[in-house]
């Protein structure tokens, strides 16, 4: 758990172990972690977590545009004791961080999720379970349970072409304890991702990153539905089903990814139907700011938007009725030389008001790797920072303990960098603390 003063404590833990000849399996600065974790990784684990859109231009620009803004220290002040915590959304949270949702997790490593919630409950952080996730939500929560009663999570929500799906989902996620539904609008359907496409791989069509879908009752309606209206069933025979050494791979996957699916029935129609109705169904391209007021009918939770970049967005939620937003480019996995998150923070802040001004929260991700790269979103006038690559990288070296300590390595230079520049709470952090150096 987060405590007063955690930068000094994590910094002796370390050195302490240190005395010992330990040094961490977690490294403490972001390239070496990112380093480790590529070797670490399988090729279709690293292209899909660590690849972004196009040529890399979004990903390039989020660290870019962070490095156009200053930090300026301030001495000569009491910062003997600082002070992380937050309210969102009714809640007093340790720490302005959140663990963001990732898909398909267990490219990095097994029963990724479950791992992931265990990691933020032990530090106290909202995880945001995604909806592509390789567990059943309702198996995170009963984790995060186990570790700390009462652990927050909220949900990550892909709006469906069959809205009964949505309804089940948002219905699961409310039966979990989620804090908050986050409705994510910028992957109404997969950008251009080269190192997805140089490998042919695409997760969710090998049935990895679908669990959220395949432990719901009314997907598996909406599968026999489908089968039933095809005429004659799924063909088991030629075309494109043509056996091959990679198609029995991907069957194979497809068998150990599915509950119920028998590895010896390789031609078993529910399987594949299953992950190809998931294809088709699970995200909606005409989604629509009538469907965002739509969405206050269909649960009480606090509702946030994913995927917010243009002032007038801002402006268009808060009008809404929104509780909050993120500002995201998606990691940059989306959009090739889209604006970067922090640019775009500048102006949804602009938009929609200073903390303490405004209606809604605002949160940021993409890009934010470090504890000082969070106290600048936090100075620009964010409520919180997301968190992904960092923990996902944490996971794939050792597991809920590594994610743990990737995001506490995080925290820790946060309280460090709030103390060093003269504050003793992140509510003190405005753009006083930072210089624009264009």
């Amino acid at each position: 758990m987060v405590s007063v003063n955690f930068g000094r404590a994590r910094q002796n833990d370390v050195y302490t172990a240190g005395i010992h000849g330990r040094k961490p399996t977690v490294p403490t600065d972001f390239a070496e972690l990112e380093r480790r974790a590529k070797a670490a990784m399988s090729r279709r684990g690293w292209a899909y977590i660590a690849g972004g859109a196009g040529e890399g231009r979004t990903m390039a620009a989020n660290r870019a545009a962070l490095d156009r803004w200053a930090i300026v220290p301030r001495v000569l002040r009491d910062v003997s004791e600082r002070d992380l915590s937050i309210d969102l959304f009714g809640q007093k949270l340790p720490a302005p961080l959140l663990f963001s949702p990732v898909g398909a997790g267990a490219l990095a490593h097994p029963d990724a999720d479950v791992h992931i919630g265990e990691a933020a409950a032990q530090l106290g952080l909202p995880y945001i379970f995604s909806n592509q996730g390789c567990a059943p939500m309702e198996d995170v929560a009963a984790a995060m349970e186990r570790v700390a009663p009462g652990a927050p999570r909220w949900f990550q929500l892909y709006w469906s072409t069959d809205d009964r799906l949505v309804d089940s989902l948002i219905s699961r996620a409310e039966k979990t304890g989620a804090g908050a539904l986050v409705l994510t609008l910028d992957t109404t359907m997969l950008g251009w991702r080269p190192q997805d496409l140089n490998l042919g791989s695409l997760p969710f069509a090998r049935g990895e990153g679908i669990d959220q879908y395949t432990s719901d009752p009314t997907f598996w309606e909406i599968v026999a539905e489908r089968l039933a209206g095809a005429a004659g069933g799924p063909s088991t025979g030629s075309g494109s089903d043509r056996v091959s050494l990679g198609a029995i791979k991907t069957l194979f996957s497809i068998a150990r990814n599915t509950p119920g699916a028998l590895i010896g029935n390789l031609t078993a129609p529910e399987p594949r139907a299953a992950v190809q109705t998931f294809l088709d169904i699970y995200s909606r391209p005409s989604l629509s700011w009538d469907d965002v007021t739509s969405l206050r009918e269909k649960t009480s939770l606090p509702i946030v938007l994913k995927g917010i970049l243009h002032p007038d967005d801002a402006r268009q939620a808060v009008d809404r009725g929104v509780d909050g937003i993120v500002v995201s480019n998606h990691g940059g996995r989306q959009v090739d030389g889209s604006i970067s998150s922090t640019d775009a923070l500048v102006d949804v802040v602009e938009a929609v008001g200073e903390r303490g001004e405004r209606t809604v929260k605002v949160l940021v991700d993409s890009g934010f790797y470090t504890g000082s790269d969070v106290f600048k979103a936090l100075a620009l006038g964010a409520d919180a920072v997301c968190i992904g690559r960092p923990h996902m990288y944490g996971l794939a070296l050792n597991g809920a303990a590594g994610a743990r300590d990737a995001v506490a390595n995080i925290l820790a230079e946060l309280d460090l960098t709030v103390g060093l520049t003269g504050h003793t709470s992140v509510a003190e952090l405005d753009r006083s603390a930072l210089k624009d150096l264009t």
